[in-house]
């Protein structure tokens, strides 16, 4: 009885109260703070990589071209364009956003009669709910894959400055298959790499279990995957868009992956035969990868492939340029095996020029392909590189190579700030190790640390093994004592490498000066081809651009037989240089394909 009589007063409190009552509720009712209402997408973040279109169930959405996108690299140019007849509102597409671009407004009120206007790009078809500050975002550290690539495992510091063994030791099947899991096939590193492998097919492949359909795939687009298993320079990488979350994934560790789980001997029965043979020859000059990926494209096409190279062993400067603890011989001479099971002859210790004219291989050939490389080292010409203890990075590196025995001082300056400069120095390092139990190295770069050329892989092991890394030091004199022998390099600060106009023109600061002790220099400042094998008559037919070759987009120079390939045309990188033989090989069958339908007529 008492409740009956206090509850009419317990009412009274209500009355100053806002009221709760929506009285517009068709237009004045909010939706909540984190309402997933219509969606919203930051074009300028947006990378169009279609991890949203991959991960919705629905298939409410669609990547599209937007014209008015320019797509500069790392951009596909494709927008989400999303279906609310088919969309279910999970959000998942905001969860798995790689760059945070794609968020959904607190707006969920649209009247229109035309189902078709249900269906737009957000952020590029304007809605009024655009700027809208309140929705769903991706709550802050919340990721739907890991950020961090799975560690890969390498020998330590001090037992690899002993030795030329391969440092890195491969995935392990739980690695590569947590690695693996990271992708999520947005394919923007198809279109980066030059070769454009299928590498979100050969990263599924992974996570099946499927390692001789991984090799398959790998096979179709480069016939040295072992090789770029292991020293690509994985361009692929850098517009991964796992990098806007944390670490790109580390595909080429499991492109070698997939090569290193597949029996060697089942490879050739894996890739596949040939077709017929077509009773024409081709000829190719140099055993690099340009010239090899050739020959196996043409040699599957039927064709008759000879390679004349002027080395003892194949790979071009895959093995010439690049030290066995990167690039183990063995793996590279089984690449060439399966290259050579198609039929490809390669003759070593064949020198055009010398032992064979070029008017030869014009007259016995439907072609020639001219793929030699860069194995001739560039110099500073600074006052004393005439020294006979000034010597060429790429000299030294084919001289380890071939099994010379190199002797090195103790103490060694290595000019160069790029890969063949750590490369050198690494090597060189070595052999110090092994000679007087420690390393005497110093390598002046000509480049800032932010601007260096080397792979900062490259960079931070070559300062775990002990090596003297100097940036942004310009070298002015090679020092020489009054008995003539090298004491050391002279070196300027460097202020600017470039003047106002881009142009090539390095300013120093003379106050700061360094000498650097080494009776050895060694010069890795860049490379050029040996054209001597051309002669005279055919050097000056040839049309020519900073001393590189200039080709048409299929590789083919001004001369109608002859086409050239490789870092001799575009500098080096072997995964451009495959791309080279792919496009070179296309062009020459179709030359071929002419020529025999002309000599039916």
């Amino acid at each position: 009885m008492m409740l009956d009589v206090l509850s009419p007063f317990r009412a009274w409190k209500n009355l100053f109260r806002d009221p709760v009552t929506v009285i517009d509720p068709l237009n004045d009712r909010p939706g909540a703070a984190r309402y997933r209402g219509f969606h919203q997408n930051d074009v300028d973040l947006c990378i169009g990589c279609g991890t949203c279109e991959a991960i919705c169930q629905n298939a409410a959405i669609d990547m599209v071209p937007v014209k008015q996108l320019e797509a500069p690299g790392k951009d596909s140019g494709l927008r989400p364009k999303i279906d609310y007849g088919r969309c279910c509102w999970c959000a998942l597409c905001v969860d798995v956003c790689m760059t945070g671009s794609l968020t959904m407004s607190n707006e969920y009120k649209w009247v229109e009669s035309d189902p078709e206007k249900f269906r737009f790009i957000p952020g590029v078809d304007k809605k009024y709910w655009d700027d809208a500050e309140l929705g769903y975002h991706r709550p802050e550290d919340y990721h739907l894959t890991p950020h961090t690539r799975a560690e890969m495992g390498e020998m330590e510091a001090d037992e690899r400055i002993s030795n030329f063994d391969e440092i890195v030791y491969g995935y392990t099947r739980e690695q590569a298959i947590i690695e693996a899991d990271r992708c999520v096939s947005c394919g923007l590193c198809v279109a980066t790499c030059p070769a454009h492998m299928s590498i979100p097919d050969y990263i599924a492949a992974i996570r099946d279990g499927d390692y001789e359909g991984g090799l398959k795939l790998l096979y179709e687009t480069n016939p040295f995957s072992q090789v770029c298993g292991r020293v690509c320079t994985h361009r692929c990488e850098t517009v991964c868009s796992a990098q806007h979350e944390g670490d790109p994934i580390a595909i080429r560790w499991l492109k070698r992956h997939i090569t290193d789980n597949v029996p060697a001997e089942k490879y050739a029965e894996i890739i596949g035969g040939k077709e017929p043979d077509t009773g024409k020859k081709i000829a190719i000059i140099g055993a690099g990868p340009a010239g090899l990926t050739t020959a196996f494209d043409l040699a599957k096409m039927g064709h008759k492939v000879v390679v004349h190279e002027a080395n003892s062993g194949p790979g071009g400067m895959a093995r010439y340029g690049i030290p066995e603890y990167r690039m183990p011989y063995d793996v590279l001479d089984h690449e060439v095996s399966v290259i050579e099971s198609l039929g490809v002859e390669i003759k070593y210790n064949t020198r055009i020029g010398k032992d064979i004219a070029m008017e030869e291989l014009q007259k016995d050939y439907d072609a020639v392909l001219l793929s030699i490389g860069l194995h001739l080292g560039r110099s500073t010409r600074i006052i004393g590189t005439d020294n006979p203890a000034v010597a060429k990075a790429v000299d030294l590196l084919r001289d380890i190579t071939n099994g010379k025995k190199v002797k090195v001082p103790e103490t060694v300056v290595v000019i160069g700030g790029g890969n063949v400069a750590m490369d050198i120095a690494r090597s060189v390092a070595r052999l110090q190790k092994q000679t007087y139990g420690e390393v005497k190295l110093t390598v002046t770069a000509l480049e800032d640390f932010d601007h260096f050329l080397a792979d900062p892989e490259e960079v931070k092991e070559s300062f775990e093994e002990g090596i003297n890394i100097l940036d942004a030091r310009g070298p002015q004199e090679i020092v020489i004592d009054d008995k003539g022998k090298v004491t050391g390099l002279r070196t300027w600060k460097v202020k600017s490498i470039f003047d106002e106009d881009g142009r090539f023109n390095p300013s120093y600061d003379e106050t700061d000066e360094i000498i650097h002790e080494g009776t050895l220099v060694i010069e890795a400042i860049g490379q050029m081809s040996d054209v001597s094998l051309l002669g005279e008559d055919l050097t000056e037919k040839l049309e020519w651009s900073r001393g590189r070759i200039v080709v048409d987009p299929d590789g083919r120079t001004n001369q109608e037989w002859l086409w050239a390939a490789g870092d001799c045309v575009h500098g080096p990188d072997i995964i451009h240089a495959v791309a080279d033989g792919h496009r070179v090989a296309k062009s020459i069958d179709k030359h071929i394909g002419k020529a025999k339908a002309k000599s039916k007529k």
